[in-house]
């Protein structure tokens, strides 16, 4: 086969020379049919927001949902030439479910969060992994999503909202600032590293054109360094996924290799997930192969044989794009000790306002969300008992005792660049008299049971929009479609008020 006639799926677009050639060695026998993936159609995906609704349910009321992801039983293909554009409807901006490529659905998958884990996507944007971890979650424990890029971070920060998240800390920090803050603190974490990209080529045209050996080497460079900072934050006993969407092996098993060399408390084990199992056995995922990378005759055999257990998706050999993951987990030695010395230790919660003779702020604040609660909500939520209220400016966040315990929520964020905080509730005007009204936000009816104002699809889309809707009824409520909430409106004079933020509006 002539490697300048390859082409990347129809857009005109010639594969990198050194790339196709690397393949074709790697492959072997499978090159031709690796190279006739690209032109394949791209089979996009979603997954079910399962702290939203169930996917039996979304199947009922999205009829462009079809077969499920064979490694996620809750992400599904739909067609890319139907009629109904899942990204351009209320059930999307409703928070229902996550447009994200099947393979990126894997490295989550491995090894899933249970409730009640302390969890860290370290590298989250735009937040596709990140919402699944948070989702397993089911509203207990605590989430950590940091992303380095500000830009890509605010993005990550918009998902987290619109998929009802509350137990979730979003920063914008380098691995090593964060090391620093949660030393031993986590019991699982994921590093979705940046990488060259190779397997995006198919969707993304810049891949192409912005590959190069030399990016390969240096991504490699930097995976390395920050997987040895997720390490410091690794408790004992726990696990570390670590994934690309690339097929360079010297960003995958390479990584790996050098990584367990430098790290003996770590090992390689195959996920135990059903899912993940049968799509091994069956062929659909492929497994790492450690003699791909350069000098891995030089690593003992134990490491190359435990480097067998990382998983590989190939676009040949199932629906999706180029993926590496592999599940580490960390010994557990002295776990009594150790782990227990990054852990915050608990105090009483220091008053933000030290002023005698002044009512709290913190307290105001509580009260009138509260009162809020009583009036909207049918009380207040259940979910509110496991946070800590803390007031940043005018607004009151609730942050997940996951995070610091008693201690003052803001020191366990001091030093680091906060873009969501658990969930902001709202905005208390007025705060600085001592009192004041609370004006919720929206992330607080996204987060969901209050009460609703339901909707048809057109009346959503012209919420959507920002245009009022005609209602009978007064006060607040959420106004939502399929019983899943789109955000806020404030009914008089027989009029909806929109309160869906100007900045979403279609």
């Amino acid at each position: 086969m002539d490697l300048d006639e390859i082409i990347c799926h129809g857009e005109g677009l010639t594969l990198p020379r050194e790339f196709a050639e690397r393949m074709r060695v790697m492959l072997g026998d499978q090159f031709e049919a690796f190279c006739a993936s690209y032109r394949k159609p791209v089979h996009p995906s979603l997954r079910v927001n399962t702290l939203k609704i169930s996917p039996d349910r979304l199947k009922e009321i999205a009829p462009f949902i079809g077969d499920t992801v064979p490694w996620q039983e809750n992400g599904f293909y739909y067609p890319a030439d139907g009629d109904i554009r899942p990204g351009k409807h209320p059930l999307h901006e409703a928070g229902a479910y996550y447009i994200q490529e099947a393979s990126a659905m894997l490295p989550a998958s491995l090894c899933p969060p249970v409730p009640g884990d302390r969890i860290l996507d370290l590298c989250a944007a735009p937040g596709g992994k990140a919402t699944q971890l948070v989702a397993a979650l089911c509203g207990e424990g605590l989430l950590v999503a940091n992303e380095i890029h500000p830009g890509r971070a605010a993005i990550l920060s918009q998902n987290m909202e619109r998929m009802g998240v509350r137990n979730a800390v979003v920063v914008n920090v380098a691995p090593a600032e964060l090391s620093k803050k949660f030393p031993a603190f986590f019991d699982k974490i994921v590093v979705d590293a940046p990488c060259s990209g190779e397997g995006m080529f198919r969707k993304e045209a810049d891949a192409v054109t912005m590959w190069s050996p030399e990016n390969v080497s240096l991504c490699a460079t930097r995976q390395a360094e920050i997987l040895d900072e997720a390490t410091k934050m690794l408790a004992q006993g726990g696990y570390l996924v670590y994934s690309t969407c690339t097929f360079a092996p010297a960003e995958n098993e390479g990584v790996v290799l050098a990584f367990l060399s430098r790290h003996p408390e770590f090992e390689v084990i195959p996920s135990d997930q059903p899912a993940v199992v049968a799509s091994r056995e069956s062929g659909l995922l492929d497994g790492g192969r450690p003699e791909w990378a350069e000098g891995y005759e030089n690593y003992p055999e134990e490491l190359c044989q435990q480097v067998k257990h990382a998983y590989r998706v190939f676009p040949h050999h199932c629906d999706g794009e180029g993926h590496f993951a592999v599940l580490l987990r960390k010994a557990d030695v002295e776990a009594a000790s150790s782990a227990n010395e990054g852990k915050k230790k608990s105090r009483k919660p220091e008053k933000q306002n030290g002023n005698k003779g002044k009512a709290d702020p913190v307290a105001v604040a509580v009260s009138l969300f509260e009162e809020f609660c009583r009036e909207v909500m049918g009380g207040v939520p259940d979910f509110v008992a496991d946070t800590v209220p803390c007031l940043f400016g005018d607004k009151l966040h609730l942050i997940p005792k996951a995070l610091c315990g008693d201690t003052n929520p803001t020191e366990a964020l001091k030093g680091l660049r906060i873009l969501r905080a658990g969930l902001c509730a709202g905005t208390v005007i007025g705060l600085d008299r001592g009192k004041g009204r609370f004006e919720p936000d929206h992330a607080l009816a996204l987060a969901g049971g209050n009460r609703a104002f339901d909707v048809d699809f057109d009346s959503a889309c012209a919420y959507l929009r920002g245009e009022t809707i005609p209602c009978s009824l007064r006060g607040w409520y959420t106004v939502s479609y399929c019983g899943l909430p789109l955000g806020w409106g404030k009914a008089s004079d027989g009029v909806m008020k929109n309160h869906y933020p100007k900045g979403l509006r279609w």
